[in-house]
């Protein structure tokens, strides 16, 4: 494993805690909204350095190219399962999520197949920058509900992530659409 590997590595090991703690009942609530964030900050920030340390050492690679994305889905449904699990994310983009992002893994195990790894697209990275962009603000209304000091927030929150949250469902089709138009092309030149 190169260090990006490790780095993208790390956002795989953090998304289960992600989810435990989460779920955690016994921990007082600004203990585990601290330690939410922290994870957050975490997985997030590898996935920002990850590719930058790829390319400034040049080992991008084609499993790399597989790896970084499978991890991203790992972490980001991660989030989004915690968060439909207390309300905060309607479950009928969660599926609309799911279903995107499986049939992404299967099309790219179909290129795989072929010796070909094909990397984000541009919609598939804008996505991504609104799944984060979901969950950070998904983190903010769990953090208002626990901390009466933002309870007041609390409807113009969840305002903000309900529309973030169907950006994010548009944005998982719209670029689902044009990588099944770049697949295409990749596939028939196989």
């Amino acid at each position: 494993m190169t260090d990006a590997d490790k780095v993208t590595l790390s956002r795989i090991i953090m998304s289960p805690v992600f989810f435990l703690v989460f779920r955690l009942t016994f921990l007082p609530s600004g203990v585990t909204l601290a330690i939410l964030w922290i994870l957050f900050a975490l997985i997030e920030l590898s996935d920002f350095v990850d590719g930058r340390i790829a390319r400034a050492s040049d080992q991008v690679s084609a499993f790399g190219k597989l790896f970084d994305p499978f991890a991203d889905v790992i972490a980001r449904v991660t989030y989004f399962l915690a968060f439909a699990s207390v309300g905060i994310m309607p479950f009928w983009i969660l599926l609309i999520i799911l279903y995107r992002e499986f049939a992404m893994l299967f099309l790219r195990m179909l290129l795989s197949f072929q010796g070909i790894a094909m990397g984000a697209r541009p919609g598939g990275k804008l996505k991504a920058g609104v799944y984060m962009m979901a969950g950070m603000s998904s983190l903010m209304l769990h953090s208002a509900r626990h901390l009466p000091a933002f309870t007041p927030w609390e409807p113009v929150l969840a305002t903000a992530t309900f529309l973030i949250y169907i950006a994010a469902a548009v944005l998982s089709l719209v670029s689902f659409a044009d990588y099944i138009v770049q697949f295409l092309k990749v596939y028939k030149r196989t």
